[in-house]
Protein backbone atom coordinates (compact mmCIF):
# COMPACT_ATOMS: atom_id res chain seq x y z
CA UNK A 1 0.00 0.00 0.00
CA UNK A 2 0.90 3.78 -0.29
CA UNK A 3 3.32 5.52 2.04
CA UNK A 4 4.58 9.07 2.21
CA UNK A 5 3.93 11.18 -0.87
CA UNK A 6 6.95 10.88 -3.12
CA UNK A 7 8.21 13.90 -5.10
CA UNK A 8 8.52 13.21 -8.80
CA UNK A 9 11.26 15.47 -10.11
CA UNK A 10 14.63 14.13 -11.21
CA UNK A 11 16.48 13.01 -8.14
CA UNK A 12 19.80 14.19 -6.85
CA UNK A 13 22.24 11.72 -5.27
CA UNK A 14 20.96 11.01 -1.75
CA UNK A 15 24.44 11.57 -0.30
CA UNK A 16 24.03 15.29 -0.93
CA UNK A 17 20.72 15.50 0.90
CA UNK A 18 19.38 14.44 4.27
CA UNK A 19 17.35 11.22 4.60
CA UNK A 20 13.70 11.58 3.65
CA UNK A 21 14.39 14.61 1.46
CA UNK A 22 16.11 13.06 -1.57
CA UNK A 23 13.51 12.42 -4.22
CA UNK A 24 12.48 8.93 -5.27
CA UNK A 25 11.24 9.29 -8.80
CA UNK A 26 8.89 6.86 -10.55
CA UNK A 27 7.90 4.88 -7.45
CA UNK A 28 4.58 6.68 -7.04
CA UNK A 29 3.53 5.84 -10.64
CA UNK A 30 4.81 2.28 -10.16
CA UNK A 31 2.60 1.91 -7.10
CA UNK A 32 -0.37 3.22 -9.07
CA UNK A 33 0.17 0.71 -11.87
CA UNK A 34 0.40 -2.08 -9.28
CA UNK A 35 -2.90 -0.98 -7.69
CA UNK A 36 -4.62 -0.94 -11.09
CA UNK A 37 -3.18 -4.39 -11.82
CA UNK A 38 -4.66 -5.95 -8.69
CA UNK A 39 -8.04 -4.27 -9.31
CA UNK A 40 -8.20 -5.74 -12.82
CA UNK A 41 -7.27 -9.13 -11.38
CA UNK A 42 -10.12 -9.02 -8.87
CA UNK A 43 -12.65 -7.77 -11.40
CA UNK A 44 -11.76 -9.45 -14.70
CA UNK A 45 -10.37 -12.74 -13.39
CA UNK A 46 -12.06 -13.48 -10.05
CA UNK A 47 -15.39 -11.66 -10.16
CA UNK A 48 -16.23 -12.13 -13.85
CA UNK A 49 -14.60 -15.45 -14.77
CA UNK A 50 -16.56 -15.58 -18.05
CA UNK A 51 -14.14 -13.01 -19.48
CA UNK A 52 -11.39 -15.67 -19.59
CA UNK A 53 -8.43 -13.26 -20.03
CA UNK A 54 -6.10 -16.21 -19.46
CA UNK A 55 -7.05 -17.37 -22.96
CA UNK A 56 -4.87 -14.57 -24.31
CA UNK A 57 -2.39 -13.85 -21.51
CA UNK A 58 -1.61 -14.84 -17.93
CA UNK A 59 -0.72 -11.24 -17.04
CA UNK A 60 -4.04 -10.40 -15.38
CA UNK A 61 -4.21 -13.80 -13.72
CA UNK A 62 -0.95 -12.97 -11.92
CA UNK A 63 -2.40 -9.73 -10.56
CA UNK A 64 -2.23 -10.95 -6.97
CA UNK A 65 1.55 -10.51 -7.21
CA UNK A 66 0.99 -6.74 -7.17
CA UNK A 67 0.66 -7.11 -3.40
CA UNK A 68 4.18 -8.56 -3.24
CA UNK A 69 5.41 -5.51 -5.15
CA UNK A 70 3.59 -3.31 -2.62
CA UNK A 71 5.42 -4.98 0.27
CA UNK A 72 8.83 -4.42 -1.36
CA UNK A 73 8.00 -0.80 -2.19
CA UNK A 74 6.82 -0.13 1.37
CA UNK A 75 10.06 -1.39 2.90
CA UNK A 76 12.08 0.64 0.39
CA UNK A 77 10.19 3.92 0.89
CA UNK A 78 9.94 3.70 4.68
CA UNK A 79 13.67 3.04 4.88
CA UNK A 80 14.18 6.15 2.76
CA UNK A 81 12.04 8.29 5.06
CA UNK A 82 13.07 6.94 8.47
CA UNK A 83 16.57 5.50 8.11
CA UNK A 84 18.35 8.43 9.74
CA UNK A 85 15.90 8.75 12.63
CA UNK A 86 15.95 5.09 13.64
CA UNK A 87 19.65 4.62 13.03
CA UNK A 88 20.24 7.32 15.66
CA UNK A 89 17.54 6.33 18.15
CA UNK A 90 14.68 3.81 18.21
CA UNK A 91 12.90 4.29 21.54
CA UNK A 92 12.41 8.05 21.22
CA UNK A 93 10.97 7.79 17.70
CA UNK A 94 9.00 4.55 17.92
CA UNK A 95 5.63 5.92 19.04
CA UNK A 96 5.85 8.86 16.65
CA UNK A 97 6.41 6.42 13.81
CA UNK A 98 3.44 4.25 14.81
CA UNK A 99 1.23 7.32 15.17
CA UNK A 100 2.29 8.43 11.69
CA UNK A 101 1.43 4.98 10.30
CA UNK A 102 -1.95 5.00 12.06
CA UNK A 103 -2.63 8.45 10.60
CA UNK A 104 -1.68 7.09 7.20
CA UNK A 105 -3.76 3.90 7.18
CA UNK A 106 -6.68 4.27 9.55
CA UNK A 107 -8.79 7.17 8.21
CA UNK A 108 -9.48 5.51 4.87
CA UNK A 109 -9.65 2.01 6.36
CA UNK A 110 -12.26 3.06 8.91
CA UNK A 111 -14.19 5.07 6.31
CA UNK A 112 -14.46 2.10 3.92
CA UNK A 113 -15.30 -0.17 6.86
CA UNK A 114 -18.10 2.26 7.78
CA UNK A 115 -19.40 2.09 4.18
CA UNK A 116 -19.63 -1.69 4.42
CA UNK A 117 -21.34 -1.55 7.81
CA UNK A 118 -23.80 1.15 6.71
CA UNK A 119 -24.71 -0.82 3.59
CA UNK A 120 -25.21 -3.99 5.61
CA UNK A 121 -27.49 -2.18 8.06
CA UNK A 122 -29.40 -0.42 5.26
CA UNK A 123 -30.03 -3.68 3.40
CA UNK A 124 -31.36 -5.24 6.62
CA UNK A 125 -33.62 -2.23 7.18
CA UNK A 126 -35.06 -2.64 3.69
CA UNK A 127 -35.52 -6.36 4.32
CA UNK A 128 -37.33 -5.67 7.58
CA UNK A 129 -39.58 -3.05 5.96
CA UNK A 130 -40.61 -5.44 3.18
CA UNK A 131 -40.97 -8.70 5.13
CA UNK A 132 -41.11 -7.79 8.79
CA UNK A 133 -38.15 -10.05 9.43
CA UNK A 134 -34.45 -9.42 9.42
CA UNK A 135 -31.34 -11.52 9.91
CA UNK A 136 -28.95 -10.00 12.47
CA UNK A 137 -25.30 -9.40 11.71
CA UNK A 138 -23.60 -12.67 12.70
CA UNK A 139 -21.11 -12.84 15.54
CA UNK A 140 -18.56 -14.97 13.66
CA UNK A 141 -17.39 -15.25 10.08
CA UNK A 142 -16.75 -12.72 7.32
CA UNK A 143 -18.60 -9.40 7.78
CA UNK A 144 -19.49 -10.31 11.34
CA UNK A 145 -19.26 -8.45 14.64
CA UNK A 146 -16.05 -10.26 15.61
CA UNK A 147 -14.60 -9.38 12.21
CA UNK A 148 -15.54 -5.75 12.86
CA UNK A 149 -13.58 -5.78 16.11
CA UNK A 150 -10.61 -7.42 14.37
CA UNK A 151 -10.64 -4.69 11.71
CA UNK A 152 -10.65 -1.96 14.34
CA UNK A 153 -7.39 -3.38 15.72
CA UNK A 154 -5.95 -4.17 12.25
CA UNK A 155 -5.95 -7.93 12.93
CA UNK A 156 -8.04 -9.07 9.98
CA UNK A 157 -4.99 -10.34 8.11
CA UNK A 158 -4.45 -13.15 10.61
CA UNK A 159 -7.49 -15.01 9.26
CA UNK A 160 -8.94 -12.98 6.42
CA UNK A 161 -11.51 -15.60 5.39
CA UNK A 162 -13.25 -15.19 8.76
CA UNK A 163 -12.28 -11.65 9.81
CA UNK A 164 -12.75 -9.54 6.68
CA UNK A 165 -15.32 -6.95 5.80
CA UNK A 166 -13.30 -5.42 2.97
CA UNK A 167 -11.27 -8.35 1.65
CA UNK A 168 -8.33 -6.35 0.16
CA UNK A 169 -7.65 -4.92 3.63
CA UNK A 170 -5.93 -8.16 4.72
CA UNK A 171 -2.66 -6.84 3.27
CA UNK A 172 -2.63 -3.56 5.20
CA UNK A 173 -3.17 -5.63 8.34
CA UNK A 174 -0.09 -7.80 7.86
CA UNK A 175 1.90 -4.78 6.66
CA UNK A 176 0.99 -2.99 9.89
CA UNK A 177 2.54 -5.94 11.73
CA UNK A 178 5.69 -5.34 9.69
CA UNK A 179 5.59 -1.71 10.86
CA UNK A 180 5.86 -2.92 14.47
CA UNK A 181 9.22 -4.52 13.69
CA UNK A 182 10.48 -1.90 11.22
CA UNK A 183 12.11 0.55 13.72
CA UNK A 184 14.17 -2.28 15.22
CA UNK A 185 15.19 -3.62 11.81
CA UNK A 186 16.55 -0.26 10.64
CA UNK A 187 19.67 -0.13 12.88
CA UNK A 188 20.25 -3.86 12.41
CA UNK A 189 20.34 -3.49 8.63
CA UNK A 190 21.96 -0.10 8.14
CA UNK A 191 24.68 -0.57 10.77
CA UNK A 192 25.52 -4.09 9.67
CA UNK A 193 28.57 -5.07 7.67
CA UNK A 194 28.53 -6.43 4.15
CA UNK A 195 28.74 -10.06 5.24
CA UNK A 196 25.78 -9.67 7.58
CA UNK A 197 23.72 -8.07 4.84
CA UNK A 198 24.59 -10.84 2.40
CA UNK A 199 23.60 -13.40 5.03
CA UNK A 200 20.31 -11.56 5.58
CA UNK A 201 19.62 -11.52 1.84
CA UNK A 202 20.22 -15.27 1.70
CA UNK A 203 17.91 -15.79 4.68
CA UNK A 204 15.15 -13.76 3.04
CA UNK A 205 15.53 -15.68 -0.21
CA UNK A 206 15.40 -18.93 1.73
CA UNK A 207 12.18 -17.85 3.46
CA UNK A 208 10.53 -17.01 0.14
CA UNK A 209 11.79 -20.26 -1.39
CA UNK A 210 10.33 -22.16 1.56
CA UNK A 211 6.97 -20.40 1.06
CA UNK A 212 7.09 -21.32 -2.63
CA UNK A 213 7.79 -24.96 -1.71
CA UNK A 214 5.12 -25.00 1.01
CA UNK A 215 2.42 -23.56 -1.30
CA UNK A 216 3.59 -25.23 -4.54
CA UNK A 217 4.62 -21.80 -5.86
CA UNK A 218 1.25 -20.20 -5.17
CA UNK A 219 1.98 -16.81 -3.59
CA UNK A 220 -1.70 -15.88 -3.57
CA UNK A 221 -1.68 -16.41 0.19
CA UNK A 222 -4.10 -14.05 1.91
CA UNK A 223 -5.51 -16.19 4.70
CA UNK A 224 -3.72 -17.31 7.85
CA UNK A 225 -0.09 -17.32 9.06
CA UNK A 226 1.31 -17.77 5.56
CA UNK A 227 0.53 -14.10 4.91
CA UNK A 228 3.25 -13.11 7.38
CA UNK A 229 5.75 -15.37 5.65
CA UNK A 230 4.80 -13.57 2.45
CA UNK A 231 4.90 -10.02 3.79
CA UNK A 232 7.80 -9.86 6.26
CA UNK A 233 10.60 -11.18 3.98
CA UNK A 234 9.49 -8.95 1.10
CA UNK A 235 9.13 -5.87 3.30
CA UNK A 236 12.60 -6.49 4.78
CA UNK A 237 13.97 -7.10 1.28
CA UNK A 238 12.72 -3.62 0.33
CA UNK A 239 14.73 -2.16 3.21
CA UNK A 240 17.82 -4.09 2.18
CA UNK A 241 17.32 -2.93 -1.39
CA UNK A 242 17.29 0.69 -0.22
CA UNK A 243 20.62 0.14 1.54
CA UNK A 244 22.02 -1.10 -1.77
CA UNK A 245 20.54 1.93 -3.52
CA UNK A 246 22.00 4.63 -1.26
CA UNK A 247 25.44 3.03 -1.30
CA UNK A 248 25.47 3.15 -5.10
CA UNK A 249 26.50 -0.52 -5.03
CA UNK A 250 24.97 -1.15 -8.43
CA UNK A 251 26.04 -0.62 -12.06
CA UNK A 252 25.45 2.83 -13.53
CA UNK A 253 23.74 1.24 -16.53
CA UNK A 254 20.61 1.05 -14.33
CA UNK A 255 20.16 4.73 -15.18
CA UNK A 256 19.78 3.92 -18.88
CA UNK A 257 16.49 3.54 -20.70
CA UNK A 258 17.53 0.37 -22.52
CA UNK A 259 18.14 -1.53 -19.29
CA UNK A 260 14.84 -0.46 -17.75
CA UNK A 261 13.02 -1.55 -20.90
CA UNK A 262 14.92 -4.84 -20.89
CA UNK A 263 13.96 -5.54 -17.26
CA UNK A 264 10.37 -4.45 -17.82
CA UNK A 265 10.12 -6.52 -21.00
CA UNK A 266 11.47 -9.57 -19.20
CA UNK A 267 8.92 -9.10 -16.41
CA UNK A 268 6.02 -8.74 -18.84
CA UNK A 269 7.16 -11.83 -20.74
CA UNK A 270 7.29 -13.89 -17.54
CA UNK A 271 3.84 -12.64 -16.57
CA UNK A 272 2.45 -13.32 -20.03
CA UNK A 273 3.57 -16.95 -20.07
CA UNK A 274 2.57 -17.53 -16.45
CA UNK A 275 6.06 -18.18 -15.10
CA UNK A 276 6.66 -19.27 -11.52
CA UNK A 277 5.53 -16.77 -8.88
CA UNK A 278 8.88 -16.87 -7.09
CA UNK A 279 10.77 -16.09 -10.29
CA UNK A 280 8.55 -13.08 -10.97
CA UNK A 281 8.90 -11.78 -7.41
CA UNK A 282 12.69 -12.07 -7.63
CA UNK A 283 12.57 -9.69 -10.60
CA UNK A 284 10.60 -7.01 -8.71
CA UNK A 285 13.69 -5.56 -6.93
CA UNK A 286 15.36 -5.05 -10.31
CA UNK A 287 12.24 -3.23 -11.54
CA UNK A 288 12.24 -0.97 -8.46
CA UNK A 289 15.95 -0.19 -8.78
CA UNK A 290 15.70 0.50 -12.50
CA UNK A 291 12.65 2.73 -12.00
CA UNK A 292 14.13 4.83 -9.19
CA UNK A 293 17.56 5.07 -10.84
CA UNK A 294 16.53 5.90 -14.39
CA UNK A 295 17.60 9.33 -15.63
CA UNK A 296 16.40 9.03 -19.23
CA UNK A 297 13.18 9.36 -21.17
CA UNK A 298 11.54 6.57 -19.19
CA UNK A 299 11.60 8.67 -16.03
CA UNK A 300 9.92 11.56 -17.81
CA UNK A 301 7.26 9.28 -19.28
CA UNK A 302 6.63 7.48 -15.98
CA UNK A 303 6.19 10.74 -14.08
CA UNK A 304 3.53 12.24 -16.31
CA UNK A 305 0.50 13.66 -14.51
CA UNK A 306 -1.91 10.76 -15.22
CA UNK A 307 0.49 8.18 -13.78
CA UNK A 308 1.40 10.35 -10.78
CA UNK A 309 -2.34 10.84 -10.16
CA UNK A 310 -2.85 7.08 -10.34
CA UNK A 311 -0.03 6.60 -7.84
CA UNK A 312 -1.42 9.22 -5.48
CA UNK A 313 -4.84 7.54 -5.35
CA UNK A 314 -3.40 4.00 -5.27
CA UNK A 315 -4.19 3.34 -1.60
CA UNK A 316 -7.72 4.66 -2.02
CA UNK A 317 -8.15 2.64 -5.20
CA UNK A 318 -6.91 -0.51 -3.50
CA UNK A 319 -9.34 -0.24 -0.57
CA UNK A 320 -12.40 1.21 -2.31
CA UNK A 321 -12.54 -1.27 -5.19
CA UNK A 322 -13.66 -4.02 -2.81
CA UNK A 323 -16.63 -1.88 -1.77
CA UNK A 324 -17.53 -1.24 -5.43
CA UNK A 325 -17.54 -5.00 -5.99
CA UNK A 326 -19.71 -5.43 -2.89
CA UNK A 327 -22.23 -2.89 -4.24
CA UNK A 328 -22.26 -4.59 -7.64
CA UNK A 329 -23.09 -7.90 -5.95
CA UNK A 330 -26.01 -6.24 -4.13
CA UNK A 331 -27.20 -4.66 -7.38
CA UNK A 332 -27.01 -7.87 -9.39
CA UNK A 333 -28.96 -9.72 -6.71
CA UNK A 334 -31.77 -7.16 -7.01
CA UNK A 335 -32.13 -7.13 -10.82
CA UNK A 336 -32.94 -10.01 -13.21
CA UNK A 337 -29.42 -10.52 -14.55
CA UNK A 338 -27.23 -13.58 -14.54
CA UNK A 339 -24.78 -14.05 -11.71
CA UNK A 340 -21.22 -12.78 -12.31
CA UNK A 341 -20.00 -16.36 -12.74
CA UNK A 342 -22.46 -17.08 -15.59
CA UNK A 343 -22.68 -13.69 -17.28
CA UNK A 344 -22.05 -13.26 -20.98
CA UNK A 345 -18.56 -11.95 -21.84
CA UNK A 346 -19.93 -8.73 -23.37
CA UNK A 347 -22.05 -7.90 -20.32
CA UNK A 348 -19.20 -8.86 -18.00
CA UNK A 349 -16.78 -6.63 -19.91
CA UNK A 350 -19.20 -3.68 -19.78
CA UNK A 351 -19.73 -4.11 -16.03
CA UNK A 352 -15.97 -4.47 -15.46
CA UNK A 353 -15.42 -1.15 -17.22
CA UNK A 354 -18.20 0.48 -15.19
CA UNK A 355 -16.80 -0.86 -11.92
CA UNK A 356 -13.29 0.30 -12.84
CA UNK A 357 -14.50 3.81 -13.66
CA UNK A 358 -16.53 3.95 -10.44
CA UNK A 359 -13.52 2.79 -8.43
CA UNK A 360 -11.25 5.43 -9.98
CA UNK A 361 -13.78 8.21 -9.35
CA UNK A 362 -14.46 7.14 -5.78
CA UNK A 363 -10.73 6.69 -5.11
CA UNK A 364 -10.04 10.22 -6.31
CA UNK A 365 -12.78 11.57 -4.05
CA UNK A 366 -11.69 9.61 -0.98
CA UNK A 367 -8.04 10.50 -1.56
CA UNK A 368 -8.79 14.20 -1.20
CA UNK A 369 -11.76 14.12 1.19
CA UNK A 370 -10.81 11.24 3.51
CA UNK A 371 -7.23 10.08 3.10
CA UNK A 372 -5.43 13.44 3.11
CA UNK A 373 -7.81 15.21 5.49
CA UNK A 374 -7.85 12.31 7.94
CA UNK A 375 -4.08 11.94 7.88
CA UNK A 376 -3.54 15.63 8.55
CA UNK A 377 -6.09 15.63 11.36
CA UNK A 378 -4.65 12.58 13.13
CA UNK A 379 -1.10 13.86 12.76
CA UNK A 380 -2.19 17.04 14.52
CA UNK A 381 -3.95 15.01 17.24
CA UNK A 382 -0.88 12.82 17.79
CA UNK A 383 1.53 15.73 17.51
CA UNK A 384 3.32 14.19 14.54
CA UNK A 385 4.59 16.87 12.12
CA UNK A 386 3.57 16.72 8.48
CA UNK A 387 6.25 16.28 5.83
CA UNK A 388 6.39 20.01 5.07
CA UNK A 389 6.63 20.86 8.76
CA UNK A 390 9.31 18.23 9.27
CA UNK A 391 11.32 19.67 6.40
CA UNK A 392 11.03 23.15 7.89
CA UNK A 393 12.16 21.86 11.29
CA UNK A 394 15.14 20.07 9.75
CA UNK A 395 16.07 23.19 7.82
CA UNK A 396 15.87 25.25 11.02
CA UNK A 397 17.95 22.71 12.93
CA UNK A 398 20.54 22.69 10.17
CA UNK A 399 20.72 26.51 10.15
CA UNK A 400 21.02 26.63 13.95
CA UNK A 401 23.77 23.99 13.92
CA UNK A 402 25.64 25.90 11.23
CA UNK A 403 25.39 29.21 13.12
CA UNK A 404 26.45 27.51 16.34
CA UNK A 405 29.45 26.01 14.61
CA UNK A 406 30.47 29.37 13.15
CA UNK A 407 30.39 30.92 16.64
CA UNK A 408 32.47 28.28 18.38
CA UNK A 409 35.91 29.40 19.61
CA UNK A 410 38.55 28.62 17.09
CA UNK A 411 36.44 29.17 14.01
CA UNK A 412 37.42 31.75 11.41
CA UNK A 413 34.66 34.06 12.58
CA UNK A 414 35.78 33.98 16.23
CA UNK A 415 39.40 34.51 15.29
CA UNK A 416 38.41 37.55 13.26
CA UNK A 417 36.35 38.91 16.15
CA UNK A 418 39.25 38.32 18.54
CA UNK A 419 41.55 40.42 16.45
Amino acid sequence: MRDETLPTRMMEPPRKRRDGEAQLQSLTPLRGIAALWVVLYHYAVIYFPSLHPQTYTQLLGKGYLAVDLFFILSGFVLAHVYREAFTQEVSGNYLKFLFARIARLYPLHLFVLALFLTTALASRAVEYASSGMVAPIPWEGARSLSALVANLFMLQGLKASELSWNYPAWSISVEFMAYLAFPFLVPLIFRAGVRTKVALAIALLTALAWLAFWTKDDFNQWDGPRTLLRCLPEFTAGMLLYDLYIRRSWPLCLQRDWLFLLILGSLLLLLHIGAADLLIILLFPAVVMAAVSNTGYVAGLANTRPLVWLGNISYSLYLIHGFVQFLMTKLLSAVPLASPANMSPITALALTGAMLCASLLLATATYFAVERVGRRYLRNVFGVPTQSTARQLRATEYTDEKMDHERRPGTVQDRNLAT
